[in-house]
């Protein structure tokens, strides 16, 4: 079978096309998504905490984080501000209880460490954005100085924190922590 050079020429340059395309439609979705505070999301298609509800991920200074892009939501990231390094949901809820309740008493400014505790995405590349986009606000923060994650025992987060600059500090019975180093 005789094969047209033509033909795969053809192909070759409609492929360099569509891939082109692709990058381009990538980076114009990066440059142009916003990072912005939630008031709710859907938790049900949280993959890593579907059972926290929007009053968890509201109550006591917490905040979820969305990066927007025409209209829709493309990743979230939950947060809780403590002072100390959770190791699971519940120490998580306590010491995130504790430095609001520290904070009314003084400047305001709910705890020192920023804890992730969620982050998921629909569109590719949403969560390396969205890392990103918080990682710059809590670098411009005054009162924050560490972005600490509370993740699952999985290979998909470690490798994600790790390929994304995290360090692993800590592995817990339920979780693992990574750091984001923050230098201002």
């Amino acid at each position: 079978m005789k094969i047209n050079k033509r033909k795969i020429k053809a192909r070759i340059r409609k492929g360099k096309k569509d891939f082109k395309k692709n990058v381009k439609n990538f980076f114009e979705w990066v440059r142009g998504a916003k990072l912005i505070e939630l008031k709710e999301c859907d938790f049900s298609k949280d993959p890593v905490r579907p059972e926290l509800d929007n009053i968890f991920r509201t109550s006591y200074g917490r905040k979820i984080f969305g990066v927007k892009y025409k209209d829709e939501i493309h990743a979230i990231m939950c947060f809780a501000f403590t002072n100390k390094i959770p190791k699971n949901v519940k120490e998580l809820d306590l010491m995130s209880k504790d430095a609001f309740l520290q904070s009314a008493t003084r400047d305001q400014k709910i705890g020192k460490i920023a804890i992730a505790y969620t982050v998921w995405s629909t569109k590719k590349g949403g969560g390396k954005l969205i890392v990103k986009k918080v990682f710059k606000m809590i670098k411009k923060s005054n009162h924050l100085n560490r972005l600490i994650t509370m993740s699952p025992l999985t290979e998909m987060a470690r490798n994600f924190h790790l390929n994304n600059g995290a360090e692993e500090i800590q592995v817990n019975k339920e979780t693992q922590n990574f750091e984001y180093k923050i230098i201002k």
